[in-house]
């Protein structure tokens, strides 16, 4: 499959089977991501896998969605707000849109692996701090849940902006 056909797969998945994700499967999903770029290569991340029953209900408690509870595995994708890369001119922080690229990249690699994926930021992000305590610095900045995708998930039209919209030439 090339890269536009991958781009295409791609969607939200909002409802998956119980059926177990494969180590196979977890292990590329996260070399995919480990190979993520980031600003000056600084990797200001981590990622917890929640695949546990008892810290699948403390996740739930943090994203109270049916659909949410179908997943059969979970990551939480995190940034080290002291160890990203700092911009000079501006001091803008970049872990946000590194993490960003990974968790991208879990996603798009779980779609060529024919799982499901969804990116989730609407979470408490209290329940989370206190559910999932991290070192000082590091912040939750995304749920991927992951699973084999069901019959019935729901499959919105993919509607983006015409070229011309969002495209511009000097």
């Amino acid at each position: 499959m090339n890269f536009l056909q991958l781009s295409s797969l791609r969607f939200s998945a909002r409802k998956y089977t119980d059926e177990p994700v494969s180590q196979d499967d977890l292990n590329y999903i996260l070399e995919c991501t480990r190979l993520a770029p980031s600003a000056v290569n600084k990797q200001p991340w981590k990622f917890i896998i929640v695949e546990s029953d008892e810290a699948k209900a403390k996740l739930h408690m943090c994203y109270n969605r049916e659909w949410f509870a179908t997943a059969p595995l979970y990551i939480i994708a995190l940034k080290n707000n002291n160890a990203d890369w700092v911009r000079p001119s501006d001091q803008k922080h970049h872990g946000d849109v590194d993490v960003s690229i990974a968790v991208e990249h879990i996603c798009l690699a779980a779609t060529e692996r024919g799982l499901g994926s969804c990116w989730v930021c609407n979470y408490d992000t209290d329940m989370m701090l206190h559910l999932f305590p991290q070192p000082e610095g590091w912040e939750a900045v995304a749920i991927v849940p992951i699973g084999h995708i069901a019959d019935d998930c729901p499959r919105n039209e993919k509607k983006r902006k015409e070229m011309n919209e969002i495209i511009e030439r000097l």
